[in-house]
């Protein structure tokens, strides 16, 4: 790897993973939107906004992901067919409640936490510190995303 000086069959691994974690925020980002686009009733206002605020920081972490991926030197995953084979996260049905949509969230939630530490571990293996820094921080937000959903789905 040259000036990163990491080993290539390593950070191969770890791409491996990125490139998971990546069809991962790409079924979730999509999720998000569908959520957005067909919420209906007495949540309307409240889950509008927060799905809103959702895809905009997934889409973030989708280029994110992605540069890092070209930053050690190999390619993102970039076809939906691709995504769809690659991912721990299946599609959404459009017309759910409010409820069952926030639960599905976070069972995503798990499936991508899950799915980071993983990419930590392979990445720790390498001694690669960039994606580390980079997914741990990840996790961090999704874990707080994750107890604001569930503090209202507690409430509903």
């Amino acid at each position: 790897m040259g000036y990163l000086n990491l080993d290539n069959e390593k950070t191969k691994k770890t791409v491996g993973e990125l490139n998971t974690l990546l069809a991962d925020y790409q079924l979730y980002y999509q999720k998000l939107r569908n959520y957005h686009w067909n919420i209906r009733g007495k949540n309307f206002f409240d889950l509008h906004i927060k799905f809103e605020e959702m895809y905009d920081d997934a889409m973030v972490k989708i280029d994110e992901i992605a540069e890092r991926i070209l930053t050690l030197r190999l390619s993102p995953v970039s076809n939906l067919s691709d995504y769809l084979k690659r991912s721990n996260l299946e599609e959404s049905e459009s017309y759910i409640s409010d409820a069952d949509m926030v639960k599905n969230l976070l069972a995503d939630h798990g499936k991508i936490i899950k799915q980071m530490r993983q990419v930590i571990d392979v990445a720790d293996k390498n001694d690669d510190e960039g994606t580390i820094d980079l997914v741990g921080a990840y996790i961090r937000e999704l874990e707080k995303t994750s107890w604001m959903l569930d503090a209202w789905a507690s409430t509903h």
